[in-house]
């Protein structure tokens, strides 16, 4: 289930607390111990073109899971429950673990939700947006390991159940359950995985839903990105830039198929591209000034086995400018607005984290 959320208006209250009290030593210096734990609150106030006016809390920890483990990344937990004026809602969980020296890296989240949304379909008289509505609970753990300096290889196990109904019975209402097998390998060299300056990160994932796993079909779908980062401006700002594709292979369930916006290419909000393969590329540029910050990128997206043959090979591009701000004192990690404009559509996206 992929929604993009366009964002209307936010309020963003930022709560830091110290896990030790400040003391004084002999000299009357004062000394401020390092925080166990950073938490920061995030009310916000949104507008989706889909889902119409949203509110929502997203708290997020930050915190060490071994005290004397200096060289792992800090963990990130965090939490969300999100309300629509036309009824959908989301809440759930979500984690990322780095632990044992960054030797192993974990994730764990669980989604739950009713999604009133849309659809495009043509080939017919009514071709148009046709409203759906999917209850969506959606699990995934995984686990990956250090093989040598920068290179991880994991495995990781997806539920998936989706109840969907569609406006005018225009398709047969359906129950979809899935399990998958995520294998995947990791090349990570980037100086900071919250906010990195230079290096590079490349993703491969082989997803498989086997028949003998539970799964009514076998269906595969495989995932891949590479990104780079540049720094500029003696080092002050970042340049980065990513190619992303995402090929299902099979019988691909409708909730599953890849939607063209989101993270990979901004300026696309609508949900009228969707294909069973999906391919972007995009730069960006991150201009920093203390804890704010502002951010210009472009891109361009294709599609391929889409249920509208007319969008196969279309050419996509998006591009626009955002803002953001430092949530956390004591790590570099940004929420903030993108606004994008791509063909025919628009958008305007919270941001928890960097696009990629």
């Amino acid at each position: 289930m992929k929604n993009v959320f366009l964002v209307f208006s936010f309020f963003l209250v930022s709560i830091q607390i110290q896990g030790q009290n400040t003391q004084k030593d002999s000299l009357s210096d004062v000394k401020q111990k390092v925080k166990k734990v950073d938490l920061t609150i995030m009310p916000f106030i949104s507008y989706n073109r889909n889902l119409d006016f949203m509110i929502g809390v997203i708290p997020m920890v930050m915190y060490r899971l071994q005290e004397n483990d200096t060289i792992s990344p800090k963990s990130l937990s965090g939490a969300s429950a999100v309300y629509t004026t036309n009824k959908s809602y989301v809440v759930g969980i979500f984690n990322r673990f780095y632990f044992k020296e960054d030797n192993w890296r974990g994730t764990f989240y669980l989604f739950n939700g009713d999604v009133n949304s849309q659809f495009f379909m043509d080939g017919f008289d009514n071709a148009g947006f046709y409203n759906y509505t999917t209850n969506a609970t959606m699990l995934s753990v995984g686990l990956q390991k250090r093989i040598i300096k920068g290179f991880y290889g994991g495995l990781s196990y997806n539920y998936a159940k989706y109840d969907t109904d569609y406006e005018d019975q225009i398709l047969e209402a359906t129950t979809t359950i899935t399990h998958g097998l995520d294998f995947n390998l990791l090349y990570d060299t980037r100086d900071n995985v919250y906010y990195p300056h230079s290096g590079v990160k490349v993703n491969a994932k082989w997803i498989t839903y086997p028949t003998w796993f539970g799964n009514d079909e076998v269906t595969n779908r495989i995932k891949t990105d590479y990104n780079t980062y540049f720094p500029m401006r003696h080092e002050k700002d970042v340049l980065a830039a990513r190619f992303s594709g995402d090929f299902g292979l099979g019988r691909v369930p409708f909730e599953q198929q890849t939607v063209v916006g989101g993270k990979d290419i901004r300026g696309y909000s609508e949900g009228k591209y969707r294909g069973n393969i999906v391919m972007a590329l995009q730069g960006e540029y991150r201009y920093n000034i203390n804890r704010m910050g502002f951010v210009g990128f472009v891109g361009v997206a294709t599609l391929f086995d889409s249920d509208n043959e007319d969008f196969n090979g279309e050419f996509l591009p998006g591009g626009g400018i955002g803002y953001r701000y430092q949530a956390f004192k004591q790590t570099k990690f940004n929420i903030g607005l993108d606004a994008a404009l791509g063909k025919d559509d628009w958008g305007i996206y919270f941001r928890i984290g960097e696009a990629f």
